[in-house]
């Protein structure tokens, strides 16, 4: 990796055969598509429209979050697309959401999960995440900071907010319950307790930070894994002017020619194929409809080998901050900050 790169910090369950089967088995036996609509940077005024052409096209599987600031507006679409009378049925799309960082005291997670669906005008959620494993001050503020700007954390430990989520299975209110930004580590210490095990771990996965190892240790322990930012971030505040664009490849536009597909849906096939499910955003028509057009090609073996053969270790998703001058990412001193571990 060059030193430019390493500036901007840098840092399979089970694979499903090719046929109608375009979803991953869960270890509660449920099924979730591989293919889903993610949400995040999917500005008000805009996701709504974005859900509603996703659901036509063919997608049963949203992907949101409360600290997006949108389930609101969501809400509206899946209100006028699912139910009685509806295009779709509610136990035909699959909705995920997350609890946000400062909401992990268990006498806040339920409250947190019931303000989510009273604005997706839900009764349930097929998934619940923790979205990360560190917390911040406990809250109704979002960002909590100090005069200085800095952020105000909490050291609260991750698995007691974990039995707080297990209560959620308990009522009904969700179906399933998993990770998001954990590491390895921090996924056997949830194991080591958990009365309800989690059941998916969102990270984010490219070819860049193809998430091998980590792949492999959720596979061995039952979880699925689900890739978000999958064509990489290049939207994000802190990006560095010089970084490589992965859709640019040789690699991948090679085996786009031959399959007379676009960069992007050769490398959402790639995390399909490897039974990772992918959650692409996009709140254009266009984008939307070819992103779900995966499943009607194959992706021969050394194709495969030679996508995943692109992995720098490259993670795009560190939030950053300056420090004397330097930009070091955000939460890394707290105790429960995952990327200081391998994988």
């Amino acid at each position: 990796m060059s030193t430019k790169m390493s500036r901007c910090f840098r840092s399979f369950t089970t694979v499903l055969q090719r046929g109608m089967n375009d979803f991953a088995v869960l270890n509660t036996g449920r099924k979730m598509p591989l293919l889903g609509l993610g949400t995040w940077k999917s500005e008000p005024g805009k996701v709504k429209q974005a859900v509603i052409w996703a659901l036509e096209a063919g997608y049963h599987h949203i992907d949101c979050a409360a600290i997006y600031g949108n389930e609101a507006e969501i809400g509206e679409a899946l209100q006028e697309t699912l139910g009685p009378g509806k295009s779709l049925r509610r136990e035909d799309v699959f909705i995920t959401s997350k609890l946000w960082n400062n909401r992990h005291h268990p006498e806040d997670v339920e409250p947190a999960l019931l303000k989510t669906l009273k604005d997706l005008k839900l009764e349930y959620l097929d998934l619940y995440l923790i979205h990360w494993p560190y917390a911040f001050q406990q809250g109704d503020v979002s960002f909590p900071r100090k005069e200085d700007g800095t952020l105000l954390y909490d050291n609260i430990d991750y698995k007691v907010t974990w039995a707080a989520m297990e209560k959620l299975v308990e009522k009904g209110l969700v179906r399933s319950i998993g990770l998001s930004n954990f590491n390895s580590h921090q996924i056997d210490d949830i194991l080591s307790v958990a009365s309800i095990k989690p059941t998916v771990l969102q990270v984010e996965s490219h070819p860049y930070l193809a998430q091998v190892e980590l792949l492999a240790h959720c596979r061995e322990r039952g979880l699925v894994m689900t890739a978000y930012s999958p064509l990489g971030s290049p939207d994000r505040a802190w990006k560095c002017p010089d970084e490589p664009i992965l859709l640019q490849e040789p690699v991948i536009a090679s085996i786009a020619e031959k399959y007379k597909k676009s960069p992007a849906q050769i490398v959402l096939r790639w995390q399909t194929q490897r039974g990772v499910v992918t959650i692409p955003k996009s709140v254009t028509q266009s984008r939307i409809k070819e992103n779900i057009q995966l499943f009607d090609f194959t992706l021969e073996a050394d194709e495969m080998k030679g996508i995943t053969a692109l992995n720098k270790g490259w993670r795009y998703i560190v939030p950053m901050i300056e420090v004397d001058g330097k930009r070091v990412p955000r939460d890394a001193g707290h105790p429960h900050y995952p990327f200081n571990d391998p994988y």
